[in-house]
């Protein structure tokens, strides 16, 4: 705010290029002459998350699909169902296979043909709080006990990365699965299932299911990434943010508040205070974003009635 107002009364466009120049070559201070006004560069206040959308059925090919933007990082998230032979140690239960994806558009940080470190990362972060927090009952995608279930392959796509990308990914994964819709399936004389679809493949086949169905979501997680720097907590740090700020947690919770997971990789001892604001934090996130979701669910189900 200081540097900003000082480009004002300085003048025009100097002012400005001066400020600009000054954010670029001493980031650091730059962001410290905002946190002692209370306010960060892009005019949020420090426990403040940017304004975040979700838009249900955004891939028409897909089974389940949502788009999520968390200020100007956007994620695409898709699903697809496929038919597989259920493991012997759980013969009536499905299984998911998750993929993050940081194609060369999202940032100028990813290079062609060398893949983001940070990439398979949160491939494996989402699949584990996807299974641990237990949102997902792996048994309502068996189709046949020992024979035959789904396998769901959560693809998550980076458009844009500008910061807390792992808090954006999981809302587009839960929004994803949420809009999910088992397919119709038949068994073939072969033994084989396939899928059925249309009013004709209904009368002429024997359904193994006889509606399509949503999956019953429950748990639901939800995450909140704080950039922490000396006395300040950072709510849902953009990249610049992050580039800055070596310290920072993700704070992941269910829908009753209940922590799943708090990650913190690496940076300085963080004291139990500060862990606790994060909580704090986390969970009026949490409630917001589950607004969010529910009101999309309840706009997309009015419009299929319409």
């Amino acid at each position: 705010m200081a540097a900003e107002a000082q480009a004002t009364a300085t003048g025009g466009l100097a002012g400005e290029m001066e400020v600009e120049a000054y954010r670029r070559l001493f980031p650091l201070a730059f962001l410290e002459r905002h946190l002692r006004e209370s306010v960060r560069p892009d005019a949020r206040r420090p426990a403040e998350a940017r304004p975040t959308t979700v838009a249900l059925a955004a891939v028409s090919s897909a089974h389940g699909s949502a788009l999520v933007r968390l200020g100007d990082t956007a994620m695409l998230a898709s699903i697809k169902l496929e038919v597989m032979s259920p493991s012997g140690e759980a013969p009536d239960e499905g299984s998911i296979a998750v993929e993050f994806h940081m194609p060369p558009i999202c940032s100028p940080l990813v290079r062609p043909g060398r893949p983001a470190e940070v990439a398979p990362v949160i491939s494996k972060n989402l699949e584990d709080i996807l299974m641990s927090s237990g949102m997902l009952n792996l048994k309502e995608l068996c189709l046949i006990s020992g024979k035959a279930s789904w396998l769901a392959y959560l693809d998550v796509y980076c458009l844009n990365a500008d910061g807390s990308l792992f808090d954006a990914a999981l809302i587009s994964a839960v929004a994803a699965f949420t809009h999910l819709e088992i397919p119709l399936v038949s068994v073939g004389d072969d033994g084989r299932v396939f899928t059925v679809g249309g009013n004709e493949g209904k009368a002429k086949y024997e359904l193994v299911n006889r509606e399509k169905r949503k999956l019953t979501i429950t748990n639901v997680p939800f995450s909140l990434t704080c950039a922490l720097h000396k006395d300040n907590v950072l709510a849902d740090p953009t990249a610049e943010e992050e580039s800055i700020i070596e310290t920072s947690v993700t704070i992941v919770l269910d829908s009753s508040d209940q922590i799943v997971s708090i990650q913190k990789p690496g940076g300085a001892v963080t004291s139990m205070t500060t862990i606790k604001e994060c909580i704090s934090l986390a969970k009026d996130r949490r409630r917001k974003l589950r607004e969010i979701l529910m009101d999309n669910v309840e706009a997309m189900e009015v419009d299929q009635t319409d």
